[in-house]
């Protein structure tokens, strides 16, 4: 991204350079003669010519066929004012196109300046300053205070938070103590911390980031097709229209005029304009487009296809329910869970926290923890004995506790013993996404989706729990990866549809439809999958992308079709004489640069956001 960076610079100098000396000389010219021009011709117009005749040779017969003819015509009648514009025309043009792109991908670039180059290397008990990409797995990093963490790994010393919300948009910091997960671009707070890589530098979680934008410049989408397809049909028109008018005419002045104003035609590039600067709006909001062609598929997508977990759900238990045994008080017994689970990693931990948080109970001293996988967790709080175990485990303990423990339900449960007697069962529900009801009602009247499908490898009661709740009609539970594929490719074969998951099991389905969402850092898997990527989990964001694509689609047709329209107009008057070679260069520099603005308009946009009232 560095290197594209450089040769943007370098585009962008020199073509505009050329255009500021190639004006100087059109105004030089008036005083001394065409010296100036001719200079000109030789230092700016052969690159340019020589440029445009390799394009040809390659087998690409678009506007600039008109640019390199025109050219030579010029240079034929003696017209070097007309032979100076089309340079300036060229070269300003090309400038303002490299700016654009430029402009366009300015979020692109931040993100490979953000990211550091250096980190330091525990060695002992001391510390080496190394390259990123010479961090091999198992490398203990020291991460200081405020600094981005380079590669995705394990806290082994220290305790602190880190900012991750430039990689998953959740707006506070988390926690971080030896064991919990690091992603690479997370910013750390006040406190030092040690990690262990588990990935390389190469690919690890913001590597990958930046390899989907990067993928997003290079793709060419389908409309970025289309708009050459319309260029090709272009060239043609305007080459029959000029050789029409010098057949009928005989006059080689309306020839190059009717050339001029139709070269060299850079308003197409407005579509790519246009769609990278969407990429680079969908970045700012927090949206990594992967494959751009979503961009121009979303505004065609008629079904919907939503994963239940972390999708329609935030994938992050809450606790919904307390069922206290008999002489055991619920906040007495959620306190001392709290204390203790405040020392645990495992996800049903924030839940219980949370609740006692919004409880406004206080965190009691905790002494003698331990926590074995698949058996639950042990510790002492006032002299009491706080074990959190699971229905399976306690049972299996003892087979009287299968009388004593209330039914099972939905959902997931764990079982609170306090000195050995039975305290409470603590109930939890995946937190269903606070705008999944509006945006499901907002999909049809405002976007056209006429179909709305639940598909999860959840039980049936789950799903069905959570359809009841956003009104969802059509489910389909305990899918395999296998079974959603199948779905998906069926339902593709018959209208354009838009899928939405965030786990590896979802991946198939991701690629198998029109277009794939996939929501958060999920798995590397599954962004690969997915054509976009929103690491904002709210569904918000995918309603913003839509608005988007529809934006971008709208304003990229209106530049191409509408700059085409104006020099096809242009072309007419030229013909019958109206417009001479210059009048013609400055007519049609005019049309281009008004092209290209409007494709920047989407850059400049600020009122592309959901309309959903939640």
């Amino acid at each position: 991204m560095v290197i594209a960076n450089k040769i943007f610079e370098i585009k962008v100098k020199f073509n505009l350079y050329l255009s500021i000396v190639s004006l100087l000389a059109i105004l030089l010219s008036l005083i001394v003669g065409k010296i100036p021009l001719i200079f000109i011709m030789i230092v700016g117009g052969i690159p340019l010519f020589t440029k445009i005749i390799l394009k040809l040779f390659k087998g690409d017969f678009g506007a600039d066929l008109l640019a390199a003819l025109a050219l030579v015509v010029s240079l034929y009648l003696g017209e070097y004012l007309a032979a100076n514009l089309i340079i300036f025309m060229l070269a300003s043009g090309q400038a303002l196109e490299e700016y654009a792109m430029h402009k366009a991908s300015s979020v692109l670039l931040l993100l490979a300046k953000r990211m550091p180059t250096k980190a330091w290397l525990k060695i002992g008990d001391g510390s080496k300053e190394v390259e990123v990409n010479q961090i091999k797995i198992g490398d203990e990093i020291i991460v200081r205070p405020h600094e981005i963490c380079p590669v995705d790994g394990v806290v082994v010393e220290g305790r602190g938070a880190m900012d991750e919300s430039y990689l998953t948009g959740e707006p506070y910091k988390l926690t971080k103590l030896p064991g919990s997960a690091v992603l690479s671009g997370a910013i750390n707070g006040n406190s030092l911390l040690i990690i262990k890589a588990e990935k390389l530098t190469s690919d690890s979680s913001y590597a990958k980031i930046m390899k989907v934008m990067e993928a997003a410049e290079n793709n060419r989408p389908n409309l970025r097709r289309v708009a050459d397809q319309i260029g090709a049909v272009f060239t043609p028109i305007s080459l029959i229209f000029a050789f029409g008018t010098l057949y009928f005419t005989a006059d080689l002045t309306r020839f190059l005029s009717i050339l001029v104003v139709a070269t060299p035609c850079p308003l197409l590039i407005a579509i790519p304009v246009t769609i990278i600067s969407a990429i680079s709006i969908s970045a700012k909001r927090g949206i990594i487009i992967k494959d751009p062609r979503v961009l121009e598929r979303l505004p065609t997508c008629v079904t919907a296809i939503f994963d239940k977990t972390g999708t329609l759900t935030c994938g992050e238990p809450s606790l919904v329910e307390i069922l206290p045994a008999s002489g055991f008080n619920q906040n007495d017994v959620l306190q001392k869970v709290a204390s203790l689970e405040n020392y645990s990693r495992h996800p049903l931990a924030i839940a219980v926290l949370d609740a006692a948080k919004k409880a406004n109970l206080p965190i009691l001293n905790v002494t003698n923890i331990s926590e074995k996988p698949g058996h639950g967790m042990l510790g002492n709080v006032n002299g009491l004995e706080i074990f959190v175990t699971s229905r399976k485990s306690l049972i299996n303990q003892d087979k009287n506790f299968e009388n004593i423990l209330p039914p099972t339900v939905a959902g997931l449960e764990c079982v609170i013993m306090i000195d050995n007697k039975y305290a409470a069962i603590f109930r939890f529900r995946d937190t269903p996404r606070p705008d999944g009801h509006s945006f499901i009602i907002h999909l049809k009247p405002s976007h056209s989706i006429n179909r709305v499908v639940l598909l999860s490898g959840d039980r049936e009661s789950e799903v069905s729990y959570l359809a009841e709740l956003f009104g969802i009609k059509e489910t389909l539970a305990s899918q395999s990866p296998e079974d959603k594929l199948n779905f998906v490719l069926s339902e593709t074969k018959k209208a354009s549809t838009l899928f939405m998951g965030d786990g590896i099991n979802d991946a198939p389905a991701l690629a198998a439809a029109t277009v794939g969402l996939a929501f958060g850092q999920g798995s590397g898997i599954t962004s690969e999958a997915a054509g976009a990527v929103i690491m904002d989990n709210t569904l918000t964001k995918v309603d913003e992308l839509i608005h988007i694509s529809e934006s971008m689609r709208k304003i990229a047709l209106q530049s191409a079709i509408g700059g085409m329209l104006f020099s096809l107009v242009a072309m007419g008057f030229a013909a019958f004489g109206y417009i001479n070679p210059v009048t013609g260069a400055l007519l049609q520099e005019i049309i281009d640069v008004a092209a290209i603005l409007n494709a920047l308009r989407m850059t400049w946009q600020r009122n592309v956001a959901s309309d959903m009232k939640i």
